[in-house]
């Protein structure tokens, strides 16, 4: 083997590996790419969150980008529960401030469009200006994904048919945007989970190193009075300020829940006390992931939305 061969496997040994759900121009596309913005990356594309899930666990990827909650449409739990039946690892947040735009093949005006195509959830966030082209007979398609509702139309010349999506997936599939910024709350933001393969059994140790500040996990916990109280005021005793929780039913057991909760911290050491109660109190407890807090920007009203868009 040549110099030539061992440059080359170097180089290809320092692309970190990235999983998608969606086509090149979604949404997980623009988050990955910002998150891993001072690496070199290959994204991969999954139709589904449980191929990208399937993808990471048999070690197709070094890392995946999932969404795991919208300020406009809420939690997305089946993401929870893939979260919990793959046993991922969380390492990092992202917050992407969405902006939806309406387009179409170039030439095409609102008057034009017939039907319009996105991602439910893309389309309930737009819900009022799509309402307002319903009225007027235009029909309203549920697709797998916004971008990929983008591809469709340039890679069949859909005339008449437009897509919702981001303005990367309008660059990228040479579609002109009709309207620009239709979602109905301009505070639109959406949390996305980098995950990976977790490497052994979690242990309930928060490490020291790092700058780590945020922490996710999960937990069960017995049917008695109080007892979700009980684990709430540990977090309130030593200063965790809770950002998230969720329940989902236990598959098998009837009207028995996982609780997922997210809860910054400052002081590691409260941390891991309150880390060390909840475990006592509860038997079952996985720390899922303990990273670096995102950056937001949700600064008041009109100062950084406007800038974004």
């Amino acid at each position: 083997m040549g110099p030539f061969f061992h440059l080359t496997h170097k180089i290809v040994k320092n692309i970190i590996k990235v999983a998608i759900q969606g086509v090149a121009g979604a949404f997980h596309d623009t988050a990955a790419r910002e998150y891993f913005k001072d690496k070199k990356i290959d994204i991969v594309p999954c139709m589904t969150f449980e191929d990208l899930f399937a993808l990471l666990d048999n070690g197709g990827c070094d890392y995946g980008v999932v969404a795991a909650e919208n300020s406009v449409a809420g939690i997305l739990s089946h993401n929870f529960f893939l979260l919990n039946e793959y046993s991922m690892q969380i390492v990092g947040e992202h917050y992407l401030r969405i902006v939806q735009n309406l387009m179409a093949l170039p030439g095409t005006t609102l008057h034009d469009v017939k039907e319009v195509r996105s991602h439910p959830i893309a389309l309930r966030q737009c819900h009022l200006f799509l309402s307002r082209l319903r009225s007027k007979g235009v029909s309203i398609a549920e697709s797998e994904d916004t971008a990929l509702s983008a591809k469709a139309i340039r890679d069949n010349q859909l005339v008449g048919v437009a897509a919702v999506a981001g303005e990367l997936a309008a660059k990228l599939y040479g579609l002109e945007i009709i309207q620009e910024g239709i979602e109905s709350n301009p505070r639109n933001f959406t949390r996305f989970l980098v995950i990976e393969k977790r490497a052994g059994n979690t242990k309930h140790a928060i490490s020291k190193k790092g700058q780590n500040n945020k922490a996710s996990l999960s937990f069960t916990l017995r049917h008695e009075p109080g007892m979700l109280c009980k684990v709430l005021s540990i977090f309130s005793k030593h200063n965790l300020n809770m950002t998230m929780i969720q329940s989902l039913p236990l598959p098998g057991k009837e009207w028995e829940y996982k609780f997922f909760a997210d809860f910054v911290f400052e002081d590691k050491l409260a941390c891991q006390q309150a880390l060390d109660e909840v475990v006592a109190a509860t038997g079952n407890v996985t720390l899922s992931g303990l990273y670096r807090r995102g950056e937001t920007s949700m600064q008041p009203f009109g100062q950084d939305c406007d800038r974004q868009r």
